[in-house]
């Protein structure tokens, strides 16, 4: 069974810079398209930056655009968001989500990190 681990969340002043890890375990995990999400409190969950598996192809809400960076390792089976230029609206619990079967649906979550910018 697959499981997806983020970490890295934490608090920042606006401005500031954090990187989000997601660890897969299990060798399969290297052919799932990854992508990150986040969910601000009363809002529901939202797209923000997208993976092909092989790390070559990548895509991201407007709102992040410029400012995030999403790569991938297949030799550590783990998927990073570089989050740059924070704002306080991107205060949310980020989700690390997989893709299984290439449908663009993603069908795996882990947990969520807590990111908090201060003004």
């Amino acid at each position: 069974q697959v499981q997806l681990v983020e970490s890295g969340g934490g608090l920042v002043q606006t401005g500031g810079s954090l990187r989000l890890s997601c660890a897969a375990s299990g060798r399969t995990a290297r052919r799932y398209a990854m992508g990150w999400f986040r969910q601000a409190p009363g809002k529901e969950r939202e797209f923000v930056a997208g993976i092909s598996w092989t790390g070559e192809s990548a895509n991201y809400a407007d709102s992040v655009k410029g400012r995030f960076t999403i790569s991938k390792d297949n030799t550590k089976n783990t998927v990073y968001l570089q989050m740059n230029s924070l704002k306080t609206e991107d205060t949310a619990v980020y989700y690390c989500g997989a893709d299984r079967l290439g449908r663009n649906e993603y069908d795996l979550w882990g947990q969520g990190t807590q990111v908090t910018v201060s003004s």
